[in-house]
């Protein structure tokens, strides 16, 4: 069953009198229980797509075309106030990038929480700390962190947190912006673990995983796709991308990995000359032409269609027209 549904999703920002187009004419669907990795470089448009999926706009980002659907709700279509009550938290929730901005850094947890589920539901405060401590505890969190302030915790409890105090109500889709960009390893582990068990218990049905670290996606995404200058290029298995990887971008981020995997090792570390377009002026044709080894002149004046090579493996490349 389709849980997210955008068609045609169109998100600006608008700075004076230009148009940065960080998401671009962008559908994308996500069945229930999937995990989606969004990968790209940055400044591809992969938060600003993350916010625009769940309606969270603010100028001057503005949506100017498309539609999106959550669990059967046409959100581009509700007002901020329904959005409020009815969607953020319940249907789709978001963890941000900056876990230390997520939360307010003079309130401590528990009173962050209790702000939080009071715009939502008819409960008094004891009830709600009775609710977060037993969510906390079902994902292996210490209750006693509900007492504390956030610069107490270490980073990598603080993004723990985030992601239980975001799921307390049990969002059927969960949206995780580069959550594990800035911790180490063995934390990043700890929190991937936390995603997975989220999901296994029900308390999420989906989650779209944004990051530029395509062996962190490996780890948890069942879907990767891949956005290039406000486009998304290619979409498929994980497997798939990473094994096979069809757009010419995604090879040049996959082969820039560094892996033990002797199948990825065989080929040489890819360099990937030149830098991302301006997203106000973006080039003609296909966005990635002036940097691809394989680009035609076909590729500088005529944008590719999105092709459907294999089941569930899409492409946007002249490469693979017929």
């Amino acid at each position: 069953m389709t849980l997210l549904k955008a068609r045609g999703v169109k998100a600006y920002y608008e700075v004076g009198k230009r148009f940065v187009k960080a998401v671009d004419d962008v559908s994308i669907e996500l069945e229930k229980g999937i995990v989606l990795g969004l990968a790209g470089e940055s400044g591809c448009g992969k938060s600003t797509l993350a916010n625009t999926l769940m309606m969270n706009i603010k100028p001057p980002l503005r949506l100017i075309n498309g539609s999106i659907e959550i669990n059967g709700i046409l959100i581009t279509k509700v007002d901020k106030e329904f959005l409020k009550k009815n969607v953020w938290g319940k249907l789709v929730a978001l963890i941000p990038q900056s876990s230390l901005n997520a939360l307010m850094p003079t309130m401590k947890i528990k009173d962050f929480v209790i702000d939080i589920i009071k715009q939502h539901e008819e409960l008094d405060e004891s009830e709600i700390v009775l609710k977060a401590e037993k969510s906390f505890e079902e994902l292996g969190l210490p209750v006693d962190v509900l007492n504390l302030y956030p610069h107490e915790l270490s980073g990598g409890m603080r993004q723990r947190v985030t992601i239980a105090i975001a799921t307390l109500l049990n969002p059927r889709l969960l949206i995780a912006d580069e959550v594990t960009s800035a911790l180490d390893v063995s934390t990043q582990k700890q929190v991937l673990k936390m995603l997975l068990n989220l999901k296994e218990k029900g308390r999420i049905n989906s989650i779209i995983f944004v990051s530029h670290d395509i062996a962190v996606l490996r780890q948890i995404a069942d879907m990767i796709a891949i956005m290039y200058a406000g486009k998304i290029v290619e979409l498929g298995s994980t497997e798939e991308i990473i094994f096979n990887p069809l757009h010419p971008y995604t090879a040049a981020l996959v082969n820039s990995v560094v892996t033990p995997e002797p199948e990825i090792k065989k080929r040489d570390l890819a360099f990937l000359p030149g830098e991302p377009p301006d997203l106000s002026n973006p080039p003609p044709g296909c966005r990635f032409h002036p940097r691809c080894p394989y680009a035609t002149d076909k590729c500088k004046k005529e944008e590719p269609l999105s092709l459907t090579i294999s089941s569930n493996h899409l492409v946007s490349c002249h490469l693979y027209e017929t």
